[in-house]
């Protein structure tokens, strides 16, 4: 398979989607002093410090449905649940934020259950997009934290349980001592297009019908990014594809992928879809989209997702529909 080439560029050389859902943290790690020795146990006591609890993936919010804010509660006041994961977030307006990362086991946590008056557990797929951007750093940060932690229990060179570390970036395991750290999995997401400049939508084998998206795929070991969109294309809908080109990118912490968008062009309009894991794929242009959105024969992912924001760039603004669409 021929790699990226250069001729007809389609796309800039400096990202374009800069103000994505889940990209717009702007608090201080203090990735620096997660190693200082009781670190925790003084921001614990510090009345500048306030925490974020957590369960399977939700997170407390309050306020209105249109403007939610984080629930966050003072430290002084929110002793650390038995079974639970304390985590630094870092730094943000003046105060300190930790992570109290909660066991699944037991019941649900209910409104009001040490998150704060008048809050409500959410997910991120539903308050992602409405968090001002403070807050949704800190979410992202504390729910992809949140994943890594129960679904890492064990060291996996000797499987002892492992305990965690570093103001809980880390889980350490007591008996062989190795270090181990969160992943995030990098997967591209890309505009293919045509050389009308149509647009490639393509719908997968478990989604219902209308329901389409842009092609994407996990990039494999030793791969670029570049190289990942040209295979994930060419195997996905049988397409050969250059000028590959760099557009932003999201977190998306379900549980630890990075999702990387690209735009390129493809060198031919043939489509041959693998039936694996693409049921259809079809070309739309610019025009047709207004239609195809009306009467629900394409229906787009939800607004939150980077899948969205690259469609809505090559359209030139926001398009209708969506909202509706569940879990992207």
């Amino acid at each position: 398979m021929p790699g990226p080439d250069v001729a007809e560029p389609i796309g800039p050389t400096e990202p374009v989607l800069t103000d994505l859902a889940l990209s717009r943290a702007r608090h201080d790690r203090w990735a620096e002093a997660r190693s200082a020795n009781g670190l925790l146990d003084r921001l614990r006591v510090e009345a500048t410090t306030d925490v974020l609890r957590v369960r399977d993936g939700r997170i407390p919010v309050a306020g209105a449905s249109g403007s939610p804010r984080l629930a966050l509660v003072p430290a002084l006041e929110t002793p650390v649940t038995e079974g639970a994961v304390e985590v630094l977030l870092g730094r943000l307006d003046g105060r300190t934020v930790l992570a109290h990362l909660l066991p699944v086991a037991g019941p649900v946590p209910g409104a009001g259950d040490g998150t704060g008056p008048g809050a409500d557990w959410a997910g991120l797929r539903e308050v992602g997009g409405l968090l001002p951007d403070g807050d949704v750093g800190l979410a992202v940060e504390a729910v992809a934290l949140d994943a890594w932690h129960r679904t890492h229990p064990r060291c996996p060179r000797c499987g002892g349980p492992t305990e965690a570390a570093a103001a809980g970036h880390e889980r350490r395991c007591p008996a062989d001592g190795s270090a181990h750290h969160p992943r995030s999995d990098p997967a591209v997401i890309m505009a293919v297009l045509d050389r009308g400049d149509r647009l490639l939508l393509a719908r997968q084998v478990t989604w219902p019908p209308g329901r389409f998206s842009l092609l994407a795929g996990f990039v494999e070991p030793g791969e670029s990014l570049e190289a990942a969109v040209v295979r994930e294309t060419a195997e996905e809908a049988g397409l050969a594809v250059g000028d590959v080109r760099y557009l932003g990118s999201q977190p998306w912490p379900f549980p630890a992928s990075l999702m990387v968008g690209f735009v390129a062009r493809a060198r031919a309009t043939g489509i041959t879809v693998d039936g694996t894991e693409i049921a259809e794929a079809r070309w739309v242009s610019r025009d047709e989209l207004p239609a195809l959105l009306a009467d629900a024969s394409v229906v787009l992912p939800p607004r939150l997702s980077i899948a969205r924001r690259i469609v809505e760039w090559w359209a030139g603004g926001p398009v209708a529909g969506g909202d509706a669409w569940g879990r992207p």
